[in-house]
């Protein structure tokens, strides 16, 4: 492929926001529920408890790729569906949208880390929320696990540490919260939890996938370890659960593994920060905000640049072509100055860093995720267990 066609590969379509992503996950299972107030859009069946798995890093792909290390996945995966995960596909993002049931330009949380205009600086979304942003404003809307509370018992298991987090209290506040520091000691918690109710909503988190991803790539042994693990405990939380419980599992993204050499410090181009203020977003999915006072001709200017740079290995998009292509779905004005005026989304295996704000440790990340690849934004949704046909009224 020569640079010119590669350079004008079309975008990906954008995710299915409404109809068959993660953010109709949750919402889905609150009416199969019977909650008022709520689609199934996914066709849940109906079940007395509704138990939502989701396995951080978890791509379809990369399911499919290392089922040797997952059997009792795999032999779910023929029967089992194709989400698309928010975009950016990084877990802010898409715990947002499974949370709140909403697109990102909604619920606001539009990347890892991204600029409050307010403060003019830029801020976490995950695990490091700055003292500045309080997430029920940033956030505003009522979440699934609120929503859902009001007619039934809603119970979220996940590490102690989530319990209390910014990310909790900005998309998946609601209900109970049931901690378990081990894998498996999480699915003993899950399974006693779901079977002291005879109606409940449960929100099931796993991390260790994605950690391993990162720190040793998707594609190394410590990552199959970890499915291995996970697979297991997924075996035989499906064979505790009451028999009228529905488990379902879905993932937030894929991931993408790259090399020493491909992980890039961009900021040391001049011209690829030429008008910029503030850099944020993931390696495989930059936001660039251009100085308030900049020029006229600055972004194209510097959309000019990058695509001479990288416009055969990334998507090079304006603020304004990303939503108009729908990759963040509707968007309020709030949220609007929190997506750069450019983006820039890996296509190849590579990882964009800005050193200057970056600690340089960063590069030793092997597993990347927060772009438009199948690999990143595909992600399964498979049934675990479910009710006997015939046996929920």
């Amino acid at each position: 492929m020569d640079s010119a066609s590669a350079a004008a590969e079309p975008l990906p379509k954008a995710p299915g926001y409404g109809r068959s992503s993660v953010a109709e996950v949750l919402t889905s299972a609150a009416a199969a529920l019977q909650v008022p107030g709520f689609a199934n859009t996914l066709g849940l069946p109906a079940a007395r408890r509704i138990c939502v798995v989701m396995v951080d890093g978890l791509g379809r792909s990369l399911l499919k790729q290392r089922a040797g290390h997952a059997p009792y996945l795999r032999s779910l995966l023929e029967s089992g569906r194709t989400l698309s995960a928010a975009f950016p596909t990084t877990t802010a993002a898409s715990l947002g949208s499974l949370g709140t049931g909403l697109p990102p330009g909604q619920h606001g949380m539009v990347g890892y880390d991204v600029l409050d205009p307010g403060q003019d600086k830029v801020v976490n979304m995950l695990g490091n929320w700055d003292p500045g942003v309080d997430p029920k404003l940033w956030q505003p809307f009522p979440t699934v696990l609120e929503r859902a509370a009001e007619h039934l018992p809603v119970a979220t298991v996940s590490l102690p540490r989530f319990g209390g987090s910014a990310m909790t209290r900005a998309a998946l506040r609601g209900g109970s919260f049931v901690a378990g520091t081990g894998i498996h000691a999480r699915v003993q918690a899950a399974a006693e939890t779901l079977a002291s109710e005879k109606r409940m909503l449960m929100y099931f988190y796993f991390n260790e996938l994605d950690k391993a991803g990162h720190r040793y790539g998707a594609q190394s042994s410590e990552w199959g370890g970890t499915l291995e693990e996970i697979d297991s405990a997924l075996k035989r939380l499906s064979a505790r659960v009451p028999p009228d419980t529905l488990v379902l599992l879905t993932g937030d993204h894929g991931m993408v593994d790259t090399a020493v050499q491909d992980r890039i410090d961009f900021s040391a181009d001049p011209l690829l920060v030429d008008g910029v203020r503030h850099t944020a977003g993931e390696p495989r999915m930059v936001h660039l905000y251009l100085e308030p006072d900049a020029p006229a001709g600055t972004l194209d200017r510097l959309a000019s640049a990058w695509r001479s740079a990288y416009g055969t290995k990334a998507w090079i998009l304006t603020r304004a072509e990303a939503i108009d292509a729908g990759l963040f779905g509707p968007v309020r004005p709030e949220v609007l100055p929190r997506i750069g005026d450019l983006l820039v989304a890996a296509r190849e295996p590579i990882a964009l860093y800005d050193l200057r704000r970056t600690n340089p440790s960063a590069l030793q990340m092997v597993g990347q995720h927060g772009s438009l690849t199948r690999a990143e934004r595909e992600v399964p949704l498979l049934t675990l267990a479910q009710p006997a046909k015939g046996g929920r009224k």
